[in-house]
């Protein structure tokens, strides 16, 4: 065999191993676990995964050893139940789309249900503080956040503690109603979390759903948006710092399948550390009858130190030209050291020339959080990660 026709061998080998992308709209979605196959990491949707590292959630190995405490802190007018899995409001937000996702829906024994009664403003916040099942312990779980015709609140989901834990987040939003949803990943440096979220939105909603991710050997996280009438808006926004061994993936849906709705990401991460990985995938489908749609979707990562890596991957499918905007971006680099220079120039040291930059990064998401306790908490968060290098 001649060199030529043996690297035409392997080409095509390799080839035919690796599992073709389809469009995000003839995705599967079940909540059968059986009806997926157990992936073996050459999938499109689990290429940047460690398999490895899931301790079982894909293949069905990772039985229920433990179970998740959850403590809320509710305002007066939300109520917080606890529902068995054959509630016929489960589900409603969406089918899971992988394996995991719908090993976390057949596994599930109660769930927990937050509704915000129709033409009810909250006075305060939402707090659902999630702790894992403890080290060595797998826990599988489903919450549901419901916001009513009209309704107005704030939701913040906090995931803290050790363990493995696998679950499926509902976000209902009804008709006119305006709903904030922090969902922050502050795991304990051993816990690995895979979480599908639902948004489902109804005629004229606005839902701004913002992910955190702090902490855990593995998180991945990944919301899907759907519009079930027109006038519907939704903003994306992420923020992540990964530290030397860290897997943090969010994977990103927003399917636009009726008209005269909006939908804006922005996602910032940084990186720092050996080892230290961050993925981003964001995919926005503008079907053919969603004419009117306007989307926009941006990432952008700072890789702070050597032997960390950031993917980065925006996708756009449009199959209408009837459409008010639509466009993608991402962006991925180190320090820039005209910033740097800048700011040595006048007077200030590189140390805190450092941690300027990293905070003017990371500035336009805080400041589109306006849960003020969450902020803070992340702004002494940022703080910490930059003290650990020095900068």
């Amino acid at each position: 065999m001649t060199v030529a026709e043996n690297n035409a061998g392997a080409t095509a080998a390799a080839a035919e191993a690796v599992v073709p992308a389809l469009s995000r709209g003839e995705r599967f979605t079940s909540y059968d676990v059986q009806a997926f196959e157990v992936p073996g990491g050459r999938e499109e949707n689990w290429r940047f995964t460690p398999m490895k590292r899931l301790r079982g959630l894909h293949d069905g190995s990772a039985q229920a050893t433990g179970e998740v405490t959850l403590d809320a802190e509710a305002a007066p007018e939300v109520t917080v139940e606890t529902v068995a899995r054959d509630d016929a409001r489960l589900g409603e937000a969406g089918v899971p789309s992988d394996r995991i996702a719908a090993q976390a829906y057949s596994s599930f024994e109660k769930a927990t249900l937050i509704t915000v009664p129709k033409e009810t403003k909250a006075s305060s916040r939402t707090l659902v503080r999630l702790t894992g099942p403890g080290e060595g312990k797998t826990a599988y779980g489903h919450v549901q956040v419901r916001a009513e015709r009209f309704a107005e609140a704030v939701v913040v989901l906090d995931h803290v503690g050790s363990g493995t834990y696998a679950d499926n987040v509902e976000f209902v939003i009804g008709d006119g109603a305006n709903l904030t949803v922090v969902s922050v990943q502050d795991w304990a440096d051993d816990a690995v979390h895979v979480s599908e979220q639902h948004l489902k939105l109804g005629r004229d909603a606005t839902l701004k759903h913002i992910v955190v991710t702090l902490g855990g050997d593995l998180v991945r996280v990944s919301p899907t948006a759907t519009f079930s009438a027109p006038g519907g808006s939704v903003e994306m926004l992420g923020l992540n710092f990964a530290d030397a061994g860290q897997h943090q993936e969010h994977r990103l849906f927003v399917d636009h399948a009726v008209p005269h709705c909006k939908s804006n990401v922005l996602y910032k991460g940084a990186l720092q550390g050996e080892g230290a990985h961050s993925v981003w995938i964001g995919d926005v489908l503008i079907r053919a009858a969603a004419e009117g749609t306007e989307t926009f979707e941006l990432n952008r990562n700072l890789v702070l130190t050597q032997g960390a890596r950031a993917d980065s991957v925006p996708n756009l499918e449009i199959e209408t030209g009837e459409i008010e905007g639509a466009g993608h971006a991402s962006a991925t680099g180190r320090f820039d050291d005209e910033q740097l220079f800048y700011l040595q120039s006048r007077g200030i040291a590189e140390e805190q020339a450092r941690r300027l930059v990293v905070r003017g990064f990371f500035h336009e998401i805080l400041m589109k959080i306006d849960v003020p306790e969450v902020r803070e908490r992340l702004e002494a968060a940022i703080e910490e990660e930059l003290q650990a290098i020095g900068a």
